[in-house]
């Protein structure tokens, strides 16, 4: 590559797949596809202030969540292009009840399914704050040529043929993981193309970045009160106290955290013994491109992708981010109780 010479996410997916003979190309087809959404969905977020898209829809979701204009013109705009994809059979949204079967033959006979959260942390959109969309890739395991199954939808994080997500802040980028490791595109608007930036992104062991709702302290273990406490006080070791940053957009938050290390949690607490983000639609694809890029993400018991999922929009507890950090903050919010 000359010096200062882009490699656009397209070129950067075909050199990917030549270093497998027997790669088909579907798979990168596919991470174009979703780029092309992001593309779409950016160019509405630029202009929300301009135009009517700002403010709630009126609806709700499945969850019970009031939807936002633009969360519902996001889902809108992803489900549109992967239907016209040739490389998508079928797609889950944390906005839609159910499960989405393409049935056209193109698309029965495609390899993979798509679940997505078209807009993540959309409560910041009449803020201006960052939000972005997640979104992972399964190989279908229904037969080819048939409508893909629910099935397809409800495979571990582990199963995962890549994962990424799209931040639209003060510049748009496309970070998407694969078994291969993790990468980053900015988009350039002068020629409208995703560019590398960031190659090959790990995330560091350790960090100074604690990152959760601490509104919530009073509902939190005595055991994660007492690690709230720690990242608070002067850390002798440290040097100094950790440094707590909240943005309430899990792409905003995790998003530094692989760029700067930290951990980003939101545990389960009395009112949310379950956790509050989903598993298939935040956590998974976030823990699978922190683990691409050398981090962790952990249930707070068990690894996250290994949470075999019963339903579409199931919940789980969530540390992630820096290795050292999280093996801290779980030894601490989960040690035995003494009376």
């Amino acid at each position: 590559m000359l010096k200062g010479q882009l490699i656009t996410l397209d070129e950067f997916t075909i050199q990917e797949t030549r270093k497998f003979p027997q790669a088909t190309g579907e798979l990168s087809s596919l991470l174009r596809d979703i780029a092309l959404a992001g593309k779409l969905i950016n160019k509405q977020v630029r202009k929300a202030g301009l135009s009517d898209i700002l403010g709630a829809q009126g609806t709700s979701n499945i969850q019970g969540e009031e939807q936002m204009k633009l969360d519902v013109l996001a889902d809108e705009t992803l489900i549109h292009v992967l239907k016209n994809s040739t490389d998508c059979a079928g797609i889950a949204s944390e906005e839609n009840d159910d499960h989405v079967c393409f049935e056209d033959t193109v698309s029965t006979n495609s390899k993979y399914v798509v679940l997505f959260d078209p807009l993540d942390g959309s409560s910041n959109i009449d803020v201006n704050a960052s939000i972005g969309t997640i979104f992972s890739i399964y190989r279908r395991v229904s037969p080819i040529g048939q409508p893909c199954t629910i099935e397809d939808f409800l495979q571990p994080g582990n199963k995962l043929m890549a994962a990424g997500y799209i931040i639209y802040g003060s510049s748009t980028m496309m970070v998407y993981a694969t078994k291969l490791g993790v990468n980053g595109f900015t988009l350039e608007p002068s020629i409208g193309e995703f560019c590398l930036s960031h190659p090959n992104m790990k995330c560091p062991e350790n960090g100074k970045i604690y990152s959760l709702n601490q509104g919530n302290t009073v509902k939190y273990s005595a055991g994660l009160k007492a690690y709230l406490e720690y990242c608070m006080e002067s850390n002798k070791a440290e040097g100094r106290p950790y440094s707590h940053r909240y943005i309430g957009s899990m792409v905003g938050d995790l998003h530094r955290t692989l760029i700067k290390g930290g951990i980003f949690m939101y545990p389960a607490d009395s009112s949310s013994p379950n956790g509050k983000l989903r598993l298939q639609y935040e956590c998974n694809p976030m823990t699978f491109i922190v683990q691409a890029a050398g981090g962790t993400g952990s249930t707070g018991t068990m690894d996250v992708l290994d949470v075999q999922p019963t339903e579409l929009h199931q919940r789980v507890p969530i540390y992630i981010g820096s290795k050292n950090m999280v093996a801290k903050a779980i030894a601490m919010a989960h040690a035995p109780e003494t009376v």
